[in-house]
């Protein structure tokens, strides 16, 4: 991860993708908000409304039968609403009666009622009146007004009309609105405290999912970068061998028929090399893309590791080393797979064993089943490899002994090949080993049918 920080690109590409996400983030994060106060808000002026049309739709009705002259208080009004306090008239609130009709809301704090003639004038109020707030006529039926202290009201007015059908005044119930804006002030300012606080663990978050996210693709780009080195490197030498024995070639003078031959022989064994080096690349290619047809054959892996043996068992002895084989089973062990990719598989794995084996080492094939798998298993008391290293030697062009790895003509490939057959056969290989002891390559196959046919 320190590399990938490092690594301007990625840092700029990280530093794009976390914007976007804050971007993204608070985008959504403040239309939430907007949308949440807007609610909130709808909310309270609906709750607000219902309850006053309640209170002043009871009055409406109740009222209107005991009006008798326009613009004046009946006592029988008065019966109806006992708290009634007459315009010009000083009005003390009894207590005992407050809860004894629907005016019981408008006796909480904040709320009031008046009655007004079609002129305006105050005839009189129940409940906490404001100070001083203006008349506004005609028909509208909500209006929110402001006092002379700047403290704002809402109310709903109702035309009253007498017993006989003339227009009497008008009816207003309504509230103070300030701890409605005080609470819609409190919320405004949470949300915008909130959103910054918030913005800033998006921020946080946002370049710690940019950074997870990318990891991989770095991974990949280093992969990618690593690969590309490799086979530069890889193929650089045969090359510069190639053109070092040509310059050569060319300064002689004369070329002796036994000197063209060495010349001829050196170039074909670099070109041979070449050859190889692009077919497996070619090959892990195909794989990768999934591109490599595989054939489906019936495979006798007794008869395959006999093969394999006879094969390399004049390798081994040139290198001095024994080469054994124990069956732990005696019928044939079949399975469905691509005998070629098999092959290649194995030997693999027997090659590596003989690289990095010592003169008068040891190497042993051991086939063996379970219930679902055949297990072939390549031993070796060759030089091992460090704990440390046993999680890459199946990448490309990987090598735990450079030196030795040359020597041998060897570009680190073998392993990552069997890997990719191993996987197109959906087996596993995995590796034992103890430095300066030797290691076991484990090699697990599926009984049944289970090759990937690429390419169909």
């Amino acid at each position: 991860m320190l590399s990938m920080n490092k690594n301007r690109l990625f840092n700029l590409t990280r530093l794009r993708l976390t914007g976007y996400y804050v971007g993204v983030m608070g985008l959504i994060l403040s239309l939430c908000g907007a949308a949440f106060y807007s609610m909130m808000a709808e909310a309270h002026w609906h709750a607000l409304h219902r309850e006053l049309e309640s209170v002043a739709g009871t009055l409406h009705d109740g009222l209107e039968p005991n009006l008798k002259q326009p613009g004046t208080i009946n006592p029988s009004v008065q019966k109806i609403i006992p708290e009634l306090c007459l315009a010009g008239v000083t009005c003390v609130a009894n207590e005992t009666q407050t809860h004894r009709h629907v005016l019981g809301a408008v006796q909480q704090e904040g709320y009031y009622a008046r009655f007004l003639t079609q002129s305006g004038q105050v005839v009189a109020t129940v409940g906490q009146q404001p100070d001083q707030l203006p008349f506004v006529g005609g028909d509208e039926l909500w209006q929110t007004l402001t006092d002379r202290q700047g403290r704002r009201y809402h109310h709903i007015s109702l035309l009253l009309k007498t017993s006989g059908r003339q227009p009497w005044g008008y009816l207003q119930v309504g509230r103070s609105l300030q701890s409605f804006d005080e609470h819609l002030a409190t919320t405004r300012l949470l949300l915008l405290l909130g959103l910054p606080v918030t913005m800033l663990l998006v921020t946080g978050a946002s370049w710690w999912l940019a950074g997870l996210a990318m990891r991989p693709v770095y991974q990949s780009y280093r992969q990618i970068q690593q690969f590309t080195g490799d086979a530069a490197h890889e193929l650089r030498t045969p090359l510069a061998a190639t053109k070092a024995t040509i310059e050569s070639a060319l300064e002689a003078d004369p070329l002796t028929a036994a000197e063209a031959r060495s010349t001829l022989q050196t170039i074909e064994r670099q070109n041979n090399r070449l050859i190889q080096l692009v077919q497996d690349l070619l090959l892990l290619s195909r794989m990768d893309l999934q591109m490599l047809p595989l054939k489906s054959q019936t495979v006798k892996l007794n008869a395959l590791i006999s093969d394999i043996v006879d094969e390399f068992e004049a390798l081994a002895i040139a290198s001095g080393l024994q080469l054994e084989t124990e069956i732990g089973i005696q019928q044939p062990v079949v399975l469905v797979g691509d005998e070629e990719q098999l092959y290649r598989l194995i030997a693999n794995l027997v090659t590596n064993a003989i690289q990095y084996t010592p003169k008068g080492g040891l190497i042993v094939i051991r086939l063996s089943t379970t219930q679902e798998y055949a297990i072939i298993q390549v031993q070796d008391t060759g030089i091992g490899i460090p704990e440390a290293e046993q999680t890459q030697i199946f990448d490309r062009f990987y090598r735990v002994n450079s030196d030795r790895s040359r020597h041998t003509g060897g570009a680190g490939l073998g392993l990552a090949i069997a890997q990719a057959i191993t996987q197109a056969h959906r087996g596993s290989l995995r590796v034992q080993s103890t430095l300066n002891q030797g290691s076991t390559f484990t090699l697990a196959l599926p009984l049944t049918r289970s090759v990937a046919f690429y390419g169909n």
